[in-house]
């Protein structure tokens, strides 16, 4: 990783770690005990890198221990990167990355991809990033969240967590198309 994450990293980072907060732990959350984004679940999927109190287990020790520092590098490493988020263009890029947060990097790689149009393998690469240059960005974004929208509203924690879900979306929506009228007025 570079010394300095690029600005529009920097930029998603500060968006999203605003709407994940601090630790919580709601039993209704199949996530588990979470921090800064940051859930237990995944924090277990990634072994001893989270190990934050270095007792050998990965627990809710540890996902307290959680600082926006951690965040960010864990956020860059499996979140940012996952949705090509250095190649793609800012706006886009927020809505990608802020969807692999909340919702897993596969599915958010796979939604980007039927956004913009290129073959959903949930991988982004090359050929992911010439279809989000060449797509309208307003309707790439758009589209994103619908998919997003409509895959929330089908979880079952839906009833308990879902107007929380769709506010982001909403709070997304509107940051992404702020910042696509930035770059149109460029």
């Amino acid at each position: 990783m570079p010394p300095h994450p690029p600005p529009n990293f920097e930029r998603c980072f500060a968006f999203t770690l605003g709407r994940e907060g601090g630790f919580v732990n709601d039993s209704r959350d199949p996530g588990g005990a979470t921090n800064q984004g940051i859930s237990l679940r995944y924090a277990r999927s990634l072994g001893r890198v989270v190990d934050l109190d270095h007792d050998g287990d990965v627990d809710e020790a540890d996902i307290r221990l959680v600082t926006p520092g951690v965040a960010r590098t864990l956020y860059r490493a499996d979140f940012w990167r996952a949705v090509g988020g250095d190649g793609l263009p800012g706006p886009l890029g927020l809505a990608a990355f802020d969807s692999a947060v909340l919702c897993g990097s596969p599915r958010a790689a796979r939604w980007l991809q039927a956004a913009v149009g290129a073959a959903q393998d949930g991988k982004v690469g090359p050929l992911t990033l010439q279809a989000a240059a060449r797509t309208d960005l307003r309707q790439a974004i758009a589209d994103l969240l619908i998919l997003r929208t409509d895959y929330l509203r089908g979880l079952r924690p839906f009833p308990t967590f879902g107007r929380g879900w769709l506010r982001r979306i909403h709070l997304l929506d509107m940051a992404a198309r702020a910042w696509a009228a930035e770059v149109d007025a460029l």
